[in-house]
């Protein structure tokens, strides 16, 4: 990682025409050839960049990036003001928290959080048209299908309810309830999970991890 502040001029020529100023800005150059340039403001997002496969010419006072098509993006430099090389090695990657299969896994350790007396059948529960995120059975001996969402929108409700269409087809199984449970949840789902017959939860990940938290609550 190349890290350049520097007073430039930036013009980029493509399928669009774009200036940039004279300005002190911070250029990136990263070790997959792509170049950045962003100022102190805007967020993340840079003013200008070129993504490789690209090829950088640098002469005095003047970059010129070649993108894979031919646009260029020329940074004309006035002054610079800092020039730092860092060798970062190679990133793990992000791992993300709270999606969909850390619920999952969670919820089936503490099924008894949609009722005393659940039980888990099993998990990714297979049908004709894809598996069910968790099968149950309550306290009574119901079999209850339950798909997990991050934020609960109609479509999961559509979803579910595909899913309770089919397997109440089966005399092993029938009759078969349904529970969306989410972190959060649209109200036009709520609203039609409710018309349905599906029994909505929210999930407090944060309490389900053993965190402090609000109680998980139904509505």
């Amino acid at each position: 990682m190349r890290l350049v502040i520097a007073r430039c001029t930036v013009n980029y020529a493509g399928r669009l025409a774009a200036h940039l100023p004279l300005a002190t800005r911070l250029i990136m150059v990263k070790a997959d050839g792509s170049v950045l340039v962003h100022s102190d403001g805007g967020s993340y997002k840079p003013l200008n960049w070129m993504s490789p496969p690209c090829r950088l010419a640098e002469e005095t006072g003047q970059w010129v990036v070649t993108g894979k098509s031919g646009e260029t993006l020329t940074i004309d430099i006035e002054e610079i003001l800092s020039d730092s090389r860092f060798d970062l090695g190679t990133d793990p990657g992000l791992t993300k928290d709270g999606v969909e299969s850390h619920l999952q896994q969670l919820l089936a350790a503490q099924v008894q959080v949609l009722g005393d007396g659940w039980r888990l059948v099993r998990r990714e529960f297979p049908t004709a048209i894809g598996p069910v995120d968790l099968m149950c059975r309550d306290s009574a001996g119901i079999s209850v299908a339950v798909e997990l969402k991050r934020h609960a929108t109609i479509e999961a409700v559509e979803q579910l309810t595909r899913y309770l269409d089919l397997l109440n087809r089966d005399p092993l199984l029938a009759p078969v309830s349904g529970v969306l449970a989410a972190q959060s949840f649209a109200l036009q789902a709520r609203t039609l999970a409710g018309d349905r017959g599906i029994r909505c939860v929210v999930l407090d990940y944060e309490a389900m991890r053993g965190m402090p938290s609000g109680d998980l609550t139904l509505f």
